[in-house]
Protein backbone atom coordinates (compact mmCIF):
# COMPACT_ATOMS: atom_id res chain seq x y z
CA UNK A 1 0.00 0.00 0.00
CA UNK A 2 1.07 3.46 -0.81
CA UNK A 3 2.37 5.07 2.16
CA UNK A 4 4.29 9.10 1.57
CA UNK A 5 5.98 11.13 3.97
CA UNK A 6 7.51 14.97 4.55
CA UNK A 7 10.80 15.62 6.16
CA UNK A 8 12.58 19.02 7.03
CA UNK A 9 16.61 18.56 7.30
CA UNK A 10 18.41 21.59 9.50
CA UNK A 11 20.06 22.51 6.64
CA UNK A 12 18.66 21.19 3.32
CA UNK A 13 15.03 21.88 4.16
CA UNK A 14 11.70 20.07 3.12
CA UNK A 15 11.41 16.64 1.42
CA UNK A 16 9.67 14.63 0.62
CA UNK A 17 9.83 10.93 0.08
CA UNK A 18 7.83 7.46 0.11
CA UNK A 19 7.99 5.25 2.10
CA UNK A 20 10.45 1.48 0.49
CA UNK A 21 10.13 -0.81 3.89
CA UNK A 22 12.89 0.45 6.00
CA UNK A 23 13.95 2.90 3.59
CA UNK A 24 12.44 6.64 2.24
CA UNK A 25 12.96 7.18 -1.04
CA UNK A 26 12.97 11.06 -1.28
CA UNK A 27 11.21 12.68 -4.32
CA UNK A 28 11.80 15.39 -7.11
CA UNK A 29 9.18 17.70 -4.67
CA UNK A 30 10.04 19.72 -1.55
CA UNK A 31 6.51 19.33 0.03
CA UNK A 32 3.43 16.40 -0.64
CA UNK A 33 1.76 19.84 -1.49
CA UNK A 34 3.62 20.60 -4.11
CA UNK A 35 3.45 16.80 -5.22
CA UNK A 36 -0.53 16.79 -5.19
CA UNK A 37 -0.38 19.87 -6.99
CA UNK A 38 1.44 18.81 -9.91
CA UNK A 39 -0.43 15.84 -9.93
CA UNK A 40 -3.64 17.75 -10.40
CA UNK A 41 -1.92 19.85 -13.48
CA UNK A 42 -0.40 16.88 -15.45
CA UNK A 43 -4.14 14.62 -14.63
CA UNK A 44 -2.51 11.98 -12.30
CA UNK A 45 -3.16 10.43 -9.54
CA UNK A 46 -1.14 10.80 -6.57
CA UNK A 47 0.51 7.78 -6.30
CA UNK A 48 1.96 7.66 -10.06
CA UNK A 49 2.89 11.49 -9.77
CA UNK A 50 4.78 9.73 -6.64
CA UNK A 51 6.21 6.96 -8.81
CA UNK A 52 6.91 9.19 -11.68
CA UNK A 53 9.02 11.60 -8.93
CA UNK A 54 11.42 9.03 -7.38
CA UNK A 55 14.94 10.30 -7.17
CA UNK A 56 17.79 7.57 -6.48
CA UNK A 57 18.49 9.04 -3.22
CA UNK A 58 17.48 7.15 0.21
CA UNK A 59 16.95 7.60 4.08
CA UNK A 60 17.00 5.10 6.89
CA UNK A 61 13.16 5.00 7.84
CA UNK A 62 14.63 3.21 10.87
CA UNK A 63 16.45 6.38 12.22
CA UNK A 64 14.27 9.01 11.05
CA UNK A 65 11.25 7.37 13.16
CA UNK A 66 13.65 6.83 16.19
CA UNK A 67 14.73 10.75 15.87
CA UNK A 68 17.86 9.49 15.61
CA UNK A 69 18.78 11.22 12.30
CA UNK A 70 19.33 14.79 11.22
CA UNK A 71 16.13 14.49 9.09
CA UNK A 72 13.05 14.59 11.17
CA UNK A 73 9.12 13.69 10.08
CA UNK A 74 6.88 16.61 9.95
CA UNK A 75 2.53 16.39 9.72
CA UNK A 76 1.65 14.02 6.88
CA UNK A 77 0.51 16.87 4.74
CA UNK A 78 0.28 20.82 5.20
CA UNK A 79 0.06 23.85 3.48
CA UNK A 80 3.95 24.81 3.80
CA UNK A 81 3.38 28.48 2.21
CA UNK A 82 0.54 29.51 4.06
CA UNK A 83 -0.90 27.68 6.92
CA UNK A 84 -4.00 29.68 7.38
CA UNK A 85 -5.07 28.04 3.67
CA UNK A 86 -5.01 24.46 5.94
CA UNK A 87 -8.32 24.01 7.68
CA UNK A 88 -7.96 21.32 10.42
CA UNK A 89 -11.67 20.14 11.60
CA UNK A 90 -13.46 16.66 12.75
CA UNK A 91 -16.40 14.78 13.24
CA UNK A 92 -17.91 13.72 16.69
CA UNK A 93 -20.41 10.85 18.01
CA UNK A 94 -19.38 8.59 14.60
CA UNK A 95 -18.65 5.33 16.88
CA UNK A 96 -20.67 3.72 19.55
CA UNK A 97 -17.95 4.41 22.21
CA UNK A 98 -17.36 7.81 21.45
CA UNK A 99 -20.72 8.44 22.10
CA UNK A 100 -21.17 6.20 25.17
CA UNK A 101 -17.90 8.52 26.52
CA UNK A 102 -19.64 11.83 25.47
CA UNK A 103 -22.82 10.55 27.33
CA UNK A 104 -21.00 9.40 30.28
CA UNK A 105 -19.52 13.01 30.77
CA UNK A 106 -22.86 14.68 31.12
CA UNK A 107 -25.82 12.28 31.88
CA UNK A 108 -27.81 11.70 35.08
CA UNK A 109 -29.39 8.72 35.77
CA UNK A 110 -33.06 10.99 36.33
CA UNK A 111 -32.50 12.80 32.85
CA UNK A 112 -33.95 11.96 29.53
CA UNK A 113 -31.05 11.14 26.65
CA UNK A 114 -28.50 13.52 26.61
CA UNK A 115 -27.78 15.60 22.96
CA UNK A 116 -25.03 13.59 22.36
CA UNK A 117 -26.91 10.58 22.19
CA UNK A 118 -29.75 12.22 20.54
CA UNK A 119 -27.40 13.17 18.11
CA UNK A 120 -25.65 9.57 17.75
CA UNK A 121 -28.57 8.02 17.10
CA UNK A 122 -29.65 11.24 13.97
CA UNK A 123 -26.52 9.27 13.05
CA UNK A 124 -27.55 5.68 13.58
CA UNK A 125 -31.15 6.74 11.42
CA UNK A 126 -29.66 8.80 9.19
CA UNK A 127 -25.97 8.73 8.51
CA UNK A 128 -25.96 5.81 5.76
CA UNK A 129 -28.54 7.91 3.37
CA UNK A 130 -29.15 6.12 -0.62
CA UNK A 131 -26.06 6.82 -2.95
CA UNK A 132 -26.40 10.36 -4.17
CA UNK A 133 -28.73 11.82 -1.38
CA UNK A 134 -27.35 13.57 1.66
CA UNK A 135 -28.12 12.37 4.88
CA UNK A 136 -28.12 13.24 8.37
CA UNK A 137 -25.66 15.63 9.33
CA UNK A 138 -22.69 14.57 11.73
CA UNK A 139 -21.11 17.00 14.98
CA UNK A 140 -18.70 19.11 13.19
CA UNK A 141 -16.16 21.41 15.02
CA UNK A 142 -12.93 23.34 14.31
CA UNK A 143 -9.58 22.22 15.63
CA UNK A 144 -7.48 25.30 14.33
CA UNK A 145 -5.33 26.25 11.43
CA UNK A 146 -2.84 24.35 9.83
CA UNK A 147 -0.44 26.41 12.76
CA UNK A 148 -2.17 23.63 15.02
CA UNK A 149 -0.38 20.74 13.34
CA UNK A 150 2.52 18.49 14.69
CA UNK A 151 4.31 15.81 13.43
CA UNK A 152 5.49 12.32 14.91
CA UNK A 153 7.80 12.97 17.97
CA UNK A 154 6.84 16.47 18.30
CA UNK A 155 5.53 17.57 21.81
CA UNK A 156 1.68 18.39 22.37
CA UNK A 157 1.08 21.29 24.74
CA UNK A 158 -1.66 21.47 27.70
CA UNK A 159 -1.80 24.99 28.09
CA UNK A 160 -1.35 26.62 31.12
CA UNK A 161 -5.04 27.92 30.47
CA UNK A 162 -6.35 25.05 29.95
CA UNK A 163 -7.68 22.15 32.43
CA UNK A 164 -6.48 18.44 31.19
CA UNK A 165 -4.91 17.32 28.10
CA UNK A 166 -5.63 13.78 26.38
CA UNK A 167 -4.96 12.04 23.44
CA UNK A 168 -7.93 10.64 20.96
CA UNK A 169 -6.58 8.27 18.60
CA UNK A 170 -8.48 8.89 15.55
CA UNK A 171 -8.51 8.43 11.20
CA UNK A 172 -8.17 11.34 9.25
CA UNK A 173 -8.75 12.46 5.89
CA UNK A 174 -6.27 14.45 3.56
CA UNK A 175 -7.98 16.52 1.12
CA UNK A 176 -6.80 19.70 -1.44
CA UNK A 177 -9.46 21.83 -3.20
CA UNK A 178 -8.26 21.27 -7.09
CA UNK A 179 -8.79 24.78 -9.32
CA UNK A 180 -12.29 24.03 -10.29
CA UNK A 181 -13.54 24.33 -6.59
CA UNK A 182 -14.08 20.25 -6.15
CA UNK A 183 -12.25 18.71 -3.00
CA UNK A 184 -10.21 15.69 -3.70
CA UNK A 185 -9.20 12.87 -1.10
CA UNK A 186 -4.99 12.24 -1.55
CA UNK A 187 -5.73 9.48 1.27
CA UNK A 188 -5.83 8.83 4.86
CA UNK A 189 -3.32 9.24 7.99
CA UNK A 190 -3.26 8.28 11.94
CA UNK A 191 -4.07 10.95 13.91
CA UNK A 192 -4.06 12.34 17.60
CA UNK A 193 -6.86 15.10 18.21
CA UNK A 194 -5.87 15.98 21.11
CA UNK A 195 -8.51 17.87 23.52
CA UNK A 196 -8.94 19.05 26.89
CA UNK A 197 -12.08 16.44 28.06
CA UNK A 198 -12.00 17.93 31.68
CA UNK A 199 -13.18 21.28 30.14
CA UNK A 200 -15.51 19.77 28.25
CA UNK A 201 -16.66 17.40 30.81
CA UNK A 202 -17.97 21.10 32.62
CA UNK A 203 -20.30 21.53 30.22
CA UNK A 204 -20.64 19.92 26.84
CA UNK A 205 -21.17 23.75 25.74
CA UNK A 206 -17.76 23.99 26.44
CA UNK A 207 -16.90 21.48 23.57
CA UNK A 208 -15.98 23.73 20.79
CA UNK A 209 -13.35 25.81 23.01
CA UNK A 210 -12.15 22.51 24.30
CA UNK A 211 -10.89 21.40 21.03
CA UNK A 212 -9.15 24.66 20.20
CA UNK A 213 -5.43 22.73 20.87
CA UNK A 214 -2.58 21.34 18.80
CA UNK A 215 -3.20 17.79 17.41
CA UNK A 216 -0.63 15.41 15.27
CA UNK A 217 -1.07 13.60 11.95
CA UNK A 218 1.65 11.17 10.36
CA UNK A 219 3.80 10.12 10.36
CA UNK A 220 2.31 8.50 7.12
CA UNK A 221 -0.03 9.50 4.49
CA UNK A 222 -1.72 6.31 2.62
CA UNK A 223 -2.93 6.96 -0.74
CA UNK A 224 -4.55 3.24 -1.14
CA UNK A 225 -6.06 2.66 2.17
CA UNK A 226 -9.56 0.70 2.37
CA UNK A 227 -11.69 2.72 4.14
CA UNK A 228 -14.08 -0.50 5.67
CA UNK A 229 -12.44 -1.50 8.41
CA UNK A 230 -8.94 -0.46 10.37
CA UNK A 231 -8.15 -1.51 13.20
CA UNK A 232 -6.11 0.27 15.28
CA UNK A 233 -4.53 0.52 18.69
CA UNK A 234 -3.63 3.25 21.45
CA UNK A 235 -1.77 3.35 24.14
CA UNK A 236 -0.23 6.04 26.67
CA UNK A 237 4.03 5.05 27.89
CA UNK A 238 5.09 6.60 30.82
CA UNK A 239 9.00 6.45 31.92
CA UNK A 240 9.44 3.92 29.53
CA UNK A 241 6.51 1.39 29.69
CA UNK A 242 3.28 1.50 28.92
CA UNK A 243 0.62 2.33 31.95
CA UNK A 244 -2.73 2.09 29.25
CA UNK A 245 -3.40 0.69 26.06
CA UNK A 246 -6.62 0.05 23.86
CA UNK A 247 -7.43 -1.56 20.70
CA UNK A 248 -9.48 0.87 18.33
CA UNK A 249 -11.61 -0.31 14.99
CA UNK A 250 -12.71 3.08 12.75
CA UNK A 251 -13.39 2.90 8.94
CA UNK A 252 -16.71 2.19 7.46
CA UNK A 253 -18.15 -0.97 9.13
CA UNK A 254 -17.56 1.07 12.48
CA UNK A 255 -19.17 4.30 12.27
CA UNK A 256 -22.69 5.05 11.81
CA UNK A 257 -22.16 7.59 9.36
CA UNK A 258 -20.78 6.91 5.75
CA UNK A 259 -17.25 8.47 4.32
CA UNK A 260 -19.69 10.38 1.66
CA UNK A 261 -21.95 11.70 3.74
CA UNK A 262 -19.25 12.89 6.50
CA UNK A 263 -17.52 14.30 2.93
CA UNK A 264 -20.50 15.87 1.94
CA UNK A 265 -21.49 17.96 5.42
CA UNK A 266 -18.28 18.98 5.75
CA UNK A 267 -17.38 20.25 1.33
CA UNK A 268 -21.17 21.47 1.29
CA UNK A 269 -19.94 24.68 2.49
CA UNK A 270 -18.62 27.11 -0.16
CA UNK A 271 -16.38 28.54 2.07
CA UNK A 272 -14.75 24.79 2.19
CA UNK A 273 -13.94 24.57 -1.41
CA UNK A 274 -11.18 27.53 -1.81
CA UNK A 275 -8.99 26.31 -4.63
CA UNK A 276 -5.73 25.52 -3.07
CA UNK A 277 -6.97 25.29 0.26
CA UNK A 278 -5.98 22.15 2.29
CA UNK A 279 -8.19 20.44 4.63
CA UNK A 280 -7.28 18.06 7.51
CA UNK A 281 -10.72 16.14 9.04
CA UNK A 282 -10.62 14.05 11.88
CA UNK A 283 -13.64 11.26 11.75
CA UNK A 284 -13.83 10.20 15.56
CA UNK A 285 -12.66 8.10 18.25
CA UNK A 286 -13.76 5.10 19.46
CA UNK A 287 -11.12 4.88 22.88
CA UNK A 288 -9.36 7.46 24.88
CA UNK A 289 -7.65 6.65 28.04
CA UNK A 290 -9.48 9.65 29.75
CA UNK A 291 -12.50 7.59 29.35
CA UNK A 292 -10.64 5.30 31.62
CA UNK A 293 -9.60 7.51 34.04
CA UNK A 294 -6.09 7.72 33.11
CA UNK A 295 -4.86 11.37 33.78
CA UNK A 296 -2.15 12.23 31.16
CA UNK A 297 1.47 13.58 32.91
CA UNK A 298 4.30 16.13 31.61
CA UNK A 299 6.93 13.43 29.66
CA UNK A 300 3.92 11.04 28.88
CA UNK A 301 4.39 9.87 25.10
CA UNK A 302 0.78 9.18 23.79
CA UNK A 303 0.95 6.48 20.63
CA UNK A 304 -1.50 5.74 17.82
CA UNK A 305 -1.26 3.36 15.23
CA UNK A 306 -3.81 1.63 12.63
CA UNK A 307 -3.22 -1.28 10.28
CA UNK A 308 -2.32 0.18 6.48
CA UNK A 309 -1.33 3.19 8.13
CA UNK A 310 2.78 2.71 8.28
CA UNK A 311 4.66 3.23 11.51
CA UNK A 312 2.80 4.71 14.90
CA UNK A 313 2.61 8.06 15.17
CA UNK A 314 4.54 8.73 18.76
CA UNK A 315 3.74 12.50 20.71
CA UNK A 316 5.30 13.27 24.29
CA UNK A 317 3.14 15.41 26.27
CA UNK A 318 4.17 18.99 27.75
CA UNK A 319 2.80 20.40 30.26
CA UNK A 320 3.40 24.93 30.49
CA UNK A 321 3.73 26.01 34.00
CA UNK A 322 2.67 29.38 35.62
CA UNK A 323 -0.30 31.08 35.20
CA UNK A 324 -2.96 31.68 32.74
CA UNK A 325 -1.98 35.07 31.72
CA UNK A 326 -4.76 37.98 31.16
CA UNK A 327 -4.84 38.80 27.52
CA UNK A 328 -5.65 42.50 26.73
CA UNK A 329 -7.41 44.32 23.81
CA UNK A 330 -6.46 47.87 23.42
CA UNK A 331 -7.97 49.94 20.70
CA UNK A 332 -6.30 51.47 17.92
Amino acid sequence: MPSLVQLRHPRHGRAAAAVEGSALRLLAFPTLYHLASHALVQGLSLDAAARAAATSETLSYDAVHAGESPWRLLPSFDHPAEPARCLVSGTGLTHRQSAANRNAMHASPSEKPTDSMLMYQWGVDGGRPAPGSPGASPEWFYKGSGASLRGHLDPLAVPNFACDGGEEAELAGVYLIDPSGAPRRLGFTAGNEFSDHVFEKKNYLYLASSKLRECAIGPELATGLDYNQIAGRAAILRGGGEIWSKPLLTGDAAMCHSLANMEHHHFKFPAHRRPGDVHIHFFGAGAFSFGDGVKLEHGDVMEVSFVGLGRPLRNPLIVEEGAEQLVTVRPL
